[in-house]
Formats: C-alpha cells, structure tokens, sequence
C-alpha cells in the first residue's frame, strides 16, 4: 500500500528546467548530478518496492522536522511489527572502508552514508515516540547501482549491496498482516508532518537571467522555430504541436516563477518564437481569465 509514491523532487524540476535557458554556476551544475543520480537510483529502488505485496505501508521521499531538526527520508517501509527506513545510494565505482573512514579506490574520503542513515533513524524514532508511537526501526543503506563494489566491508554494516537486494527484499514475500489502523494513522502523521518542497527551491535564478524561447521537448535545444501550427526543432528536426508546446512552457514559467501572474504578454516574451495571438488563443482554450482590461491573467482551469 503506497501512501506517499515517489515522485521527481521540485529542486530536480526546477533545475531541468534552468539547463537549457542558464548556465549554471559549477556548484549547482554539481548539484544538478547529484540530483539527477539520486532520483535514478530512488526511482529503481521506489519500483522494487512497489512490486512487494500490499500487505505494508510505503512512503517515500519524506522532509521531516524534530526539534527544530530537519532530516530528509529516502523510502519507509511499514510492517505490523517494524518500521524499515531506507537510504539509496546509487553510487558507482568501487570503495573501500579503513577504520570506519569512507574511501573511493582512489583514497579520496567520503562521506560516511551510515552516519546519516543512523542520524535518521535516531531522529524519526523520536519524532515517533512524541506522538505515542514506538514501533521499532531499522535502517538500511541501500547500493542500488550494479556497478557498485565495496572492498573490506564487515559483515555486520548495515547495508544491502546490490548483489544482496534481490535476497534482502525477498523477507517481504511472506505472508504478512494487513495495515491496521494504528499502522495507518503512523503514515497520516507522518505525511501530515511532511515539509513542502516549496521552501527548499534553488534561489540562484531570476527572470531577466534566463534565455527565452520554447525548449525541444526531445534534445532540450532553444534552436526552435514555429512553423505552420507546429513548433520544429533546429538541432534534432522534433516536431511538436504548437499548443502542447506553449502548454509545456507555461508549465515551466509556472514552476520557475510561481508567483507570477500569467499573462499574455509575459508569455509571449517568454516562448518568443510564436505570435502574440496564438498565445492568446492557447490561454483562453486552457486556462481560465481572471481580471478585467489590463489586469487580465491567467490560471489552470482546475484551480
């Protein structure tokens, strides 16, 4: 039973978003991979998850506050007898423990990822045991990448190699107890108490930063123009419907500048390829007017 499904993070959004109109500061281009290879490795492990009965509770993604602590949960697993915390890695390459220090082949040190699995799972027994609930809870780090070798590891570490997951998961094939409401009413107040993603976006970016034009929705290229109702590709010869292709943009200025209204004018200057009259056109057939003269704006109909 999957409560809270995985999902791509609003930072990872925003900057896939940013790659082809900004050139990002090293820092945050660095980011940007660390992102990109966390959310394969979540995504994998999110689907072995989800192939298990429904006979557990799962959660995913989870931004949680303790004590004026923020700790970020990468998947939870809930039984009717214990609470199964996970942290992915999806690492590559291979790696080597020396007296409980972290190490690439290469020696350079990194980051001890049982340091923070233990920190999470210290902090969310707490979070538990301040609603009433104490369930006990295991931490796992999970390598999710084949291509990950770990040299001189004890046996005892808590982790799961790649080559132990399919071994490790299969405990969950038995025959388990259906969620009861205690266990349900565990993952309400967890999710209840999930901190919007809103608050952490990246802040490196502002309007007048950005290039403008429709991004190809294959090859991600700005080289786009409009022709004949659709909007083509220069680099890769994509061809996209017109209003699909300043939908997905409008999506974007939406994700990229939530506080702004929608106007015709805006987005105009923001597709840059395509007539003002055609993005008049595709707002009043998708989106609702709201305002008069003009302070016309736009919404998602669905608001």
């Amino acid at each position: 039973m999957v409560i809270k499904p995985y999902k791509e993070t609003l930072p990872l959004q925003i900057m896939r978003c940013l790659i082809p109109r900004y050139k990002l500061p090293p820092d945050a281009k660095q980011s940007y991979f660390y992102m990109e290879k966390g959310h394969e490795g979540e995504q994998k492990f999110a689907a072995l998850l989800e192939s298990l009965s429904n006979n557990f509770i799962i959660l995913h993604d989870l931004l949680l506050v303790h004590d004026s602590t923020i700790f970020q949960i990468d998947a939870l697993l809930i039984t009717h007898k214990t609470i199964y915390l996970f942290e992915v890695k999806n690492y590559e390459g291979e790696f080597y423990i020396e007296s409980d220090i972290w190490y690439t082949l290469s020696g350079k040190e990194i980051k001890n990822p049982l340091l923070q699995l233990n920190r999470c799972v210290s902090l969310l027994r707490q979070f538990l045991q301040k609603s009433g609930f104490k369930l006990p809870i295991k931490g796992k780090v999970i390598f999710i990448n084949p291509e990950f070798t770990l040299y001189q590891a004890p046996p005892q570490l808590t982790i799961v190699l790649p080559s132990q997951l399919n071994r490790f998961l299969s405990q969950f094939n038995g025959n388990f107890p259906t969620p009861g409401k205690s266990l349900k009413k565990i993952a309400d107040i967890i999710v209840a108490n999930h901190v919007n993603e809103a608050s952490h976006r990246p802040s490196h970016y502002d309007y007048d930063q950005l290039k403008k034009g429709i991004v190809c929705k294959q090859c991600k290229s700005l080289s786009t123009s409009y022709i004949r109702r659709l909007v083509v590709c220069d680099d890769c010869n994509y061809e996209e419907d017109v209003d699909s292709s300043v939908k997905r943009s409008i999506k974007e200025f939406q994700l990229l500048f939530p506080q702004e209204n929608i106007t015709t004018s805006i987005i105009h200057e923001w597709c840059r390829v395509t007539p003002l009259k055609l993005i008049r056109r595709v707002l009043v057939r998708y989106f609702t007017m709201k305002g008069q003269g003009k302070n016309i704006y736009y919404v998602d109909s669905n608001r």
